[in-house]
């Protein structure tokens, strides 16, 4: 029996980042969670039932980001209990962070990949996530002065 493994992330340039490891889904009884998008509504051709979409919000707007992430947040419980994952894997951002709180809760290992975008300071969500990762992957070497903890994996591009 495979292993249950959720990756999620936001939608741009943190799904892009979460598709390079679409290698390793197949081991997987995977998951995949990202907000929805015109830019990605295609995905769901490609992994229909194992693909959720969360709403997409952006901070911008922040009256209407207000509720969003509340149905975010409750969406979130959802699936989670939906899927009972093993595992999750993230590469960000705020559409991540409740997942992974609730994840901890639960006993699932939490891995978080910090974007590539960032090699001298900490994303929000990393800050957020360091702490409960089980596993912490930074991308740049520099990084690893800001996230002691953390492990190097070089690019995932």
């Amino acid at each position: 029996m495979k292993k249950k493994v959720l990756f999620i992330s936001s939608t741009g340039g943190h799904l892009d980042e979460l598709m390079q490891l679409s290698c390793l889904f197949e081991k997987y009884d995977y998951y995949i969670i990202t907000e929805k998008d015109k830019a990605n509504e295609n995905l769901k051709e490609k992994y229909q039932d194992r693909l959720y979409f969360l709403p997409y919000g952006t901070r911008t707007k922040i009256f209407t980001y207000i509720f969003k992430y509340f149905y975010l947040c409750l969406k979130t419980i959802y699936l989670y209990f939906k899927i009972r994952p093993k595992v999750i894997v993230t590469t960000g951002t705020h559409t991540a962070g409740p997942m992974c709180y609730l994840g901890k809760i639960f006993r699932t290992k939490i891995i978080y990949i910090e974007t590539f975008a960032n090699t001298k300071k900490k994303t929000a969500t990393g800050r957020l996530i360091y702490p409960i990762a089980d596993l912490f992957i930074v991308q740049w070497e520099e990084m690893l002065t800001l996230y002691p903890k953390a492990v190097y994996g070089g690019s995932i591009y």
